[in-house]
């Protein structure tokens, strides 16, 4: 039998919805990575071979509409539109089934085939609701196919309909409106031809555009769907057409189409989706508190503050295991080494350069898992989207983008992945001032120098010392992005704002004031000075719906609220194992490399080995660093040197600390009473070590994070100026605490 043509399908799906799981379910080891042309967003391509079928899968950026706004976006809909992609299989979360099907609903609209996997329906068991997979298909006319990517279910019956939904497509739409026909004026009936069917006028709007289409010459494969664009008044669309429509188009009608796509949703949920209105109801009290106009903060700081308590509380009564052990470790390492009589320079090398750093990093990894376990929890269970609702109007206000919330969260783990996230912000500017910000938020890695100082000199307030490193970070971020902001001139910013179309944006529904979860909106900012946001899709929100009906603002800000729920233990741990690995992973290697560094560099001087860490080529560069630091606090020749070893990554100050000292392990009750003696001797205070961890907090970041930057900025210049701000910006504001202090205390 002759082999079949290859067909190429394009994987489309919300980020998180399980979609780049199911792909690679498929392609396993033939996955192709690489980068799209010219862009630094990744793209995904793997081959499969089911019966006589040969297929091309690739693997799409996660979006949340086809708007053609963000990267994201644009490659998506580019590739779509002008690949030869033969099916669409669209991945939709089945636990979040409203919010996904806004994307699901512009896919049908393409005109291509489309097949729709649900995935996830374990966690839709687990919340006790059933979704009706024979009405479904019925009310949008594609295959609805139930899948679990993490249990690798439904995988054949999907590609089975993959490969036949190409030449055989559903036929029967079953969600006629009798009310609707009976009264239309419409001489079309085009609820027997479409699952997305809009009002009269609309309707009306695309024959009069699609004749005139055609009249004009211009050729489409759909073009009802450049007609919906057109109105929509996607710019893209408008230059392609190259037509004067204005007697047809008086105005956007974005707010409109895609409202009356929600209320089309709305009726699908209400007949597919059964037992949900208890679980939206217990989310509804809940947001009742957790995002209300002026609770809502202080609960979140609230929380972020137990977070703090219970990294410390327990994390250290775990820690002393560890220390423990690594003493053990590191006394019977000595003994054995000087019992087969290595050369003594060798012996140096593993017990001070080697076990001393990367064992004082190690110390502190109960304290690091205790942090990610508790943030995964609040990330599992919902909490964390309401953070960013509750933000918003404060970063608004202060000049800062609602939507670089999400990439600023994700700071708080390790700022490589939350400068990628910037790549979300279409304007460049913005992106820009988002990423200056992004470093200021205290990632994982600069956890143990806190836990090490504040331990040492704040005792029994060592968790508020740390916790403040968090605030401060905040507060200096914000300061900077409405310093920028203002200097890069705030009118401009708004009439730049203001030309824009709205993008995807959600029906406003719901009776209270808060959030309604499950539901897709648009929340809306009333502050002028703000930029266009967004921030995936979103839930109702009935105080915004004035705002939302209507485009004088322009800046609508969607979030993603779903629906509280009981943590999954397994995505916990997933989410706690990836970031402990990374954390092992530093220190099995930069941390490992850059104590080895450090030991050579205190060892050896002009003259070779030195006796005296003194005369070391450390102690030169250090005593070079140290007036300018002085003025801070911080003038210390070991501790300049610890804080230039601390960007290849910032756990590399506490092993640098323990070598530069010759202290077996820092962390440990005995490392810090030895270490704290040491300090103290040399006149280091408890206000000294404060001002060391606001430089550690806002000084330039890693090599990795600035490599990342320099990337995603394209610009060597906007990364050097990152780089001298930020540092600059250190020692700055660890001078003024440093010397505030000094007249206080």
């Amino acid at each position: 039998m002759e082999q079949e043509k290859e067909l190429q399908v394009g994987f489309v799906g919300n980020p998180n919805c399980g979609k780049t799981t199911l792909f690679n379910a498929y392609t396993g080891a033939r996955l192709k990575v690489a980068n799209w042309p010219g862009v630094t967003v990744e793209k995904k391509e793997g081959a499969l071979k089911y019966h006589k079928h040969q297929f091309k899968l690739v693997d799409l950026p996660g979006i949340y509409s086809l708007t053609s706004y963000t990267m994201e976006e644009k490659l998506t809909r580019q590739f779509i539109l002008n690949s030869d992609v033969d099916v669409i299989v669209d991945v939709a979360d089945a636990s979040a089934l409203e919010r996904n099907l806004y994307l699901t609903l512009q896919l049908i609209e393409l005109g291509k085939p489309v097949v729709l996997a649900l995935n996830m329906m374990d966690i839709v068991q687990e919340r006790g609701m059933e979704i009706d997979l024979h009405r479904l298909p019925e009310m949008l006319g594609i295959p609805c196919i139930p899948v679990s990517a993490r249990k690798r279910s439904g995988l054949q019956i999907l590609i089975h309909t993959v490969a036949h939904h190409k030449e055989k497509r559903l036929s029967i739409l079953e969600h006629q409106h009798p009310d609707q026909q009976s009264t239309s004026r419409h001489k079309h009936n085009h609820h027997e031809e479409f699952a997305m069917v809009y009002d009269d006028v609309i309707e009306d709007k695309i024959d009069e555009l699609t004749e005139r289409m055609k009249a004009a010459g211009f050729v489409s494969p759909n073009y009802r769907w450049h007609a919906l664009k057109l109105l929509e008044q996607d710019e893209e669309i408008m230059g392609q057409v190259g037509l004067d429509l204005s007697d047809i188009i008086d105005r956007s009608y974005e707010t409109d189409i895609i409202n009356e796509k929600y209320d089309f949703i709305e009726e699908v949920i209400e007949e597919c989706l059964v037992n949900k209105q208890t679980k939206a109801a217990f989310t509804d009290r809940v947001d009742r508190l957790l995002t209300h106009r002026y609770l809502g903060l202080p609960m979140f700081l609230c929380i972020m503050a137990a977070v703090f308590f219970l990294t410390f509380f327990i994390g250290d009564w775990l820690k002393g295991y560890f220390e423990e052990f690594l003493e053990w470790f590191s006394g019977k390492a000595a003994d054995g080494l000087a019992a087969v009589k290595v050369n003594a320079v060798l012996s140096s090398l593993v017990v001070d350069g080697i076990i001393s750093g990367v064992g004082g990093i190690l110390t502190f990894l109960p304290n690091i898992f205790i942090l990610f376990l508790a943030l995964a929890f609040l990330e599992d269970s919902g909490y964390m989207s309401r953070v960013a609702y509750v933000m918003d109007g404060l970063m608004g206000k202060l000049g800062l983008s609602g939507r670089a919330f999400i990439p600023m969260v994700l700071g708080f783990g390790c700022s490589v992945p939350a400068v990628m996230a910037s790549r979300a912000l279409e304007d460049p500017t913005d992106r820009r001032r988002t990423i200056f910000v992004i470093p200021f938020m205290s990632c994982s890695a600069k956890l143990p120098v806190y836990v090490l100082f504040s331990e040492m000199f704040f005792g029994k307030n060592a968790m508020f010392a740390a916790f403040s490193m968090y605030l401060a970070g905040m507060a200096v971020g914000i300061a900077t992005a409405f310093v920028m902001s203002r200097a890069g001139g705030q009118k401009k910013a708004e009439d730049e704002a203001e030309g824009q179309t709205w993008k995807a944006a959600g029906k406003v529904s719901g009776k209270s004031g808060s959030p309604v979860a499950g539901q897709d909106m648009t929340f809306a900012n009333n502050v002028s000075s703000v930029e266009e946001t967004k921030i995936g899709a979103a839930v109702s929100c009935a105080s915004c719906k004035k705002a939302c009906s209507r485009r004088e603002t322009a800046n609508p800000l969607l979030i993603e609220l779903p629906e509280y729920k009981t943590p999954n233990a397994r995505t916990i741990a997933i989410y706690v194992w990836d970031k402990v690995r990374d954390y092992l992973t530093k220190a099995g290697t930069t941390i490992f490399i850059a104590s080895i560094l450090v030991w050579f560099i205190l060892n050896f001087g002009p003259k070779g080995l030195v006796g005296d860490m003194g005369e070391s080529f450390g102690a030169m560069v250090g005593r070079a660093l140290a007036p300018v630091l002085s003025t801070a606090g911080i003038g210390l020749w070991q501790i300049a040197l610890a804080l230039i070893s601390g960007l290849a990554a910032k756990e590399v100050v506490v092993s640098s600390i323990s070598v530069l000292f010759g202290i077996g392990n820092a962390g440990s009750p005995s490392g810090m009473a030895e270490l704290s003696a040491l300090l103290a001797g040399m006149g280091f205070t408890a206000l000294n070590a404060y001002a060391l961890m606001v430089f550690v907090l806002l000084y330039t970041p890693c090599v990795a994070t600035i490599a990342v930057i320099r990337r995603e900025l394209g610009s060597v210049k906007w990364t050097a100026a990152t780089i001298m701000y930020q540092l600059f910006i250190a020692w700055f504001v660890s001078t003024v605490v440093y010397q505030a202090g000094r007249l206080f205390l």
